[in-house]
């Protein structure tokens, strides 16, 4: 039976860089929408992480966010690191976390192209999974 309960979306960006911040700030526009950006993570002082931090969302480690399971229903990884993005699957799967889904780049890059209506998304070299 399908509901016409309108369901949130929780979303958490691990990369606030230049990429990272640039996505938040199109994400951001789209609460109505039931997109939520409940957390990020980004080690070091980036105007994306202002922002984040100025919006009231969480900045916390890559670590701890993997272990909030199924309260995230997607990661956007927009760190560019391939080692990251392993070890975040690799806890996945100890924790049988078999409902958040962590979102390579180019799906944020594809993303993008539908939010801005702009295929000019600066990105990393490494976009796959």
């Amino acid at each position: 039976m399908k509901t016409t309960e309108k369901r949130s979306v929780n979303v958490a960006i691990v990369g606030l860089g230049d990429v990272g911040g640039e996505f938040l700030d199109q994400l951001l526009h789209l609460k109505e929408q039931g997109i939520k950006v409940i957390c990020a993570a980004q080690l070091s002082d980036t105007a994306g992480r202002q922002r984040a931090e100025d919006e009231g969302i969480p900045i916390f480690t890559s670590g701890e966010i993997m272990s909030m399971g199924d309260a995230i229903d997607i990661i956007f990884d927009l760190t560019g690191n391939p080692e990251l993005r392993a070890n975040m699957r690799k806890k996945m799967m100890e924790t049988n976390n078999k409902h958040t889904i962590i979102a390579p780049e180019i799906i944020a890059r594809m993303m993008w192209s539908v939010l801005t209506n702009n295929s000019a998304f600066i990105g990393h070299d490494d976009i796959g999974y």
